[in-house]
């Protein structure tokens, strides 16, 4: 019996019957659409943390002509962020067997030598490695901050934002050449047999429709076990993959998902007793120090709002009560439309101690300072004395354990 090849530069190394142009188009084909879709959800998950609000949400101050479609992000509907979010990182988990399958299908063609026979065939090349390096850097970024492993160096944000320019840059160019092929190839959907890409292959042991459903399967595996977390009900149950997925944590009005308990974010009760603590609201018409028994006693509102978190997690509607900003704007000066607030939190450790909402946020009824939730006192976990909550904004920007507000220009 004939020695295969140890090298992966010998044609002779890649035996495999499976890899073929029709198995590899319907994998592309299939990323064409997930990744355009991952890609604009990212998009839209990055302008939710309104970073035109700098310095204090701007996590990729270098952005330059990169953020050139930043907006306002609305409050309405206010599962919006839940919704994207959701959608983004599920979706990203989903596509992880096909990402996989597709690389494994063209590993050959990285290997092939020359390297270069032409420019034309250097610079597609390098949008091949390009396009494959980024893709792993993506997909592996992404899943360690589902996980809440950060064993990557720096910020997650900046690192998976310029990320993911470079990825979908080389992804739209390599989708430009490559895309005619793939579905002139998947006209020949009712084929079994293309052309392989192996010269000697190796005797099959699956048909290439068998190792699609073998794909299919895997990505239906990890959508059942991770799509939970952005549903209610019995579904969150199946959410075995997600680290606030599952069954919910806790019994009583405070039993939903946190991301920071108290003690992790530094907090000491001593100053969050009724006695000690006191917000503190800065405005054009001066300061004013507010003690819990204060708020109390201005007109309080209530609105059924979500938490959604960049990781894809996400809580039902709980029940809050509170004052609203808008009113609280009014205190210090900005009768009518509110300006953008500067929101300071007494937490010490972690990231988003301080946060910014645009004036629209503040200027929707149903943005409050909340006091209650559920019909009890805030936990502390949950942001006892106060918290903020807005609708449609991301998690990092509804701050808990609230100490400050200053309203104005920023």
């Amino acid at each position: 019996m004939a020695r295969s090849p140890l090298s992966p530069f010998s044609p002779g190394f890649w035996r495999s019957p499976l890899r073929g142009t029709w198995f590899t188009s319907v994998l592309g084909v299939v990323l064409l659409g997930g990744i355009t879709l991952l890609f604009v959800t990212g998009l839209l998950s990055y302008a939710a943390y309104n970073p035109d609000l700098s310095p204090v949400n701007d996590k990729t101050p270098d952005k330059g002509i990169l953020g050139f479609y930043l907006f306002s992000w609305p409050t309405d509907p206010h599962w919006l962020y839940r919704l994207n979010q959701g959608v983004h990182v599920t979706l990203g988990i989903t596509l992880i067997p096909v990402l996989l399958a597709k690389l494994w299908s063209v590993a050959p063609k990285l290997f092939t030598l020359p390297p270069a026979r032409s420019l034309t065939h250097a610079l597609e090349r390098i949008s091949l490695l390009l396009l494959v390096g980024g893709a792993l850097f993506e997909f592996v970024t992404g899943v360690l901050n589902v996980q809440l492993d950060y064993l990557f160096p720096g910020s997650f944000y900046p690192l998976h934002f310029y990320g993911a320019w470079v990825f979908f840059t080389a992804f739209v160019a390599h989708a430009a050449l490559k895309t005619p092929l793939a579905l002139r190839n998947l006209r020949r959907l009712r084929e079994e047999r293309t052309e392989p890409v192996a010269p000697e292959p190796a005797a099959p042991t699956v048909s290439r429709r068998g190792a699609l459903w073998f794909v299919g399967g895997g990505s239906l595996l990890l959508f059942l076990t991770t799509a939970g977390q952005s549903f209610d009900g019995v579904l969150r149950r199946t959410a075995l993959l997600a680290p606030h997925g599952g069954a919910e944590p806790g019994s009583g009005p405070g039993g939903f998902q946190i991301n920071k308990t108290a003690a992790y974010a530094g907090i000491d009760p001593a100053e969050t007793s009724e006695e000690a603590w006191r917000l503190v609201v800065t405005g054009r018409g001066g300061t004013v120090r507010l003690s819990r028994a204060d708020l109390l006693r201005l007109p309080l509102h209530s609105a059924a709002l979500p938490i959604a978190c960049v990781e894809g997690w996400s809580t039902s509607d709980q029940w809050w009560r509170g004052v609203r900003l808008r009113d609280l704007a009014a205190l210090v000066g900005y009768e009518g439309d509110p300006p953008d607030v500067f929101v300071e939190s007494l937490q010490r450790r972690g990231a988003f101690r301080r946060a910014a909402l645009r004036a629209n946020q503040v200027a929707d009824p149903r943005s409050l300072l909340a006091l209650f939730v559920n019909g009890e006192d805030l936990t502390p976990d949950h942001g006892h004395p106060a918290r903020i909550i807005v609708p449609a904004a991301p998690g990092v920007l509804t701050t808990k354990w609230v100490a400050r507000l200053t309203f104005g220009d920023l």
